[in-house]
């Protein structure tokens, strides 16, 4: 034992300050990774111990990140009572339901224990239901109830975000009462911004921030320094709501109130920020078309079974813009410069209702964009549609007529280019609008939409202008 104490010291200096990390662009080094997949063959665990002691969670999630799925549970094992169980919220979700299965409920039981309570509900909410109530079974009965209550609340909730940790007091403390109530409490928040007024029954009566109570005197009643008007939030509130609120009055945190006002829990800002980076990445995922559940760790199969669906709806649309150009089979036919320039004018559509729809989309989901603006943000991208297209006309026009020598070939794919212009703006705002009224998510249909109205629109404006110049039939 002691010589395994001994070597600690050197193993540390051997792996974090003769391989760093991270090198210079913040990436992992490969051989940083090697040291710790050798020790963790070799079974050191003092060397592990003295590793993982230095490192931050979010930097533990990388290191276990890149190590190879054997290696990440065994480094859980090793490392015992060291091992921060906050990193694993660092992983995708895939990942850490991987390591959680493979571990004894009884480990993972203690990790749960000495994390704050919406790191352990985040932790929990990866398992089943079977397996959650196999780890909660094995904590302390108060600390058990406090995280089933949190488990119940609906997913995306303020309830399931909220961590239970806050400083409440009796409103008629004064300030020295609560200051003397803070230093003698040994289980208060590793971080805490206001503290909490209530009444016997435990019901919100307003907070009082630190800066506040701290520039009083200690005489000063705590109830002439409570703010009531501070907001506050419902635990059944979703969280992109909550974030939006945080953003929008600058808040730290707010306590969260149950259905009957009484306090349970609070909400701090780095939670906001984690929801804030899911809710992009899901948005983000969805414009794509793919599933906002899709991470980097899961199988070939899990990720192709999940996209074939929308890859299908989008095979349909694409079929249904061909059929277009049957309609014009036999102007196809007698001249070929038709065929060849109509995908551009298609194309070029398709990419300017893209940038608009990105734009609308983004505005609807953070409430900039409703019914007291829509229409002039709607005439806005239809002006800013017909410009772009009056210089793409120009542009395309010269380009073809130089390409095929054909004058009208010109003016026709330049009308064309304004109207499927006008239309993939139009299209790109109006689309997302009324899947928004339906109550339908505009981030996960409206770019399959959008691309079927300007490639549609793209083929029949340019052959049927092409058709009505030249003559054809």
């Amino acid at each position: 034992m002691d010589e395994h104490m001994d070597r600690a010291p050197s193993a540390e200096a051997s792996v974090l300050d003769h391989v760093p990390m991270r090198n210079e662009d913040g990436e992992i080094r490969h051989e940083f990774v090697e040291e710790i997949a050798h020790a963790i063959e070799a079974g050191d665990s003092a060397a592990l111990r003295a590793c993982v002691a230095e490192l931050h969670e979010a930097d533990l999630g990388d290191l276990i990140g890149a190590l190879e799925p054997d290696d990440r549970v065994r480094l859980v094992e090793l490392t015992g009572r060291d091992f921060d169980f906050s990193a694993l919220n660092e992983l995708d979700e895939g990942m850490r339901e991987e390591i959680l299965e493979e571990l004894p409920p009884e480990t993972v039981a203690e990790g749960v224990r000495v994390l704050e309570s919406d790191d352990a509900v985040e932790l929990l909410e990866t398992l089943d239901q079977e397996e959650q109530e196999e780890i909660l079974e094995k904590l302390p009965l108060q600390e058990r109830v406090a995280l089933e209550r949190s488990l119940l609340y609906p997913e995306n909730s303020a309830g399931r975000r909220m961590q239970t940790e806050f400083i409440a007091v009796p409103q008629g403390f004064t300030v020295g009462q609560a200051i003397d109530y803070m230093r003698e409490t040994p289980d208060l928040p590793e971080r805490f911004y206001e503290i909490y007024v209530v009444d016997k029954d435990q019901h919100w009566q307003g907070a009082v921030s630190l800066d506040v109570l701290l520039r009083a005197r200690r005489p000063v009643a705590l109830a002439e320094l409570t703010d009531e008007d501070r907001r506050r939030v419902s635990v059944l509130e979703d969280q992109e709501e909550v974030a939006r609120m945080f953003g929008k009055y600058n808040l730290v945190a707010a306590p969260v109130l149950d259905t009957q006002d009484r306090l349970v829990g609070v909400i701090t800002v780095d939670d906001v920020v984690d929801v804030i980076e899911e809710e992009a990445d899901e948005d983000l995922k969805a414009l794509g078309g793919v599933n906002s559940d899709e991470e980097l760790s899961d199988t070939v199969f899990t990720i192709a079974r999940a996209r074939f669906n929308w890859l299908l709806v989008n095979l349909a649309t694409a079929f249904l813009a061909s059929s277009v150009l049957g309609l014009f089979e036999g102007q196809l036919e007698k001249m070929v410069a038709l065929a060849v320039l109509a995908p551009i004018v298609a194309s070029q559509g398709g990419n300017a209702a893209t940038q608009t729809m990105t734009v609308a989309v983004r505005a609807l989901a953070t409430r900039e964009l409703g019914s007291s603006n829509a229409w002039r943000v709607v005439v806005r991208e239809g002006m800013v549609g017909l410009v772009n297209g009056l210089a793409f006309a120009v542009i395309t026009g010269i380009a073809a007529v130089a390409w095929f020598k054909i004058p009208g070939l010109g003016i026709v794919i330049g009308l064309a280019m304004i109207c499927n212009l006008i239309a993939g703006a139009l299209g790109g705002i109006l689309i997302p609008m009324a899947l928004e009224r339906v109550r339908a998510d505009p981030a996960v249909a409206s770019g399959t939409f959008v691309t079927t109205v300007t490639d549609v629109v793209g083929f029949f404006s340019f052959l049927g202008i092409a058709t009505l110049w030249f003559g054809l039939r």
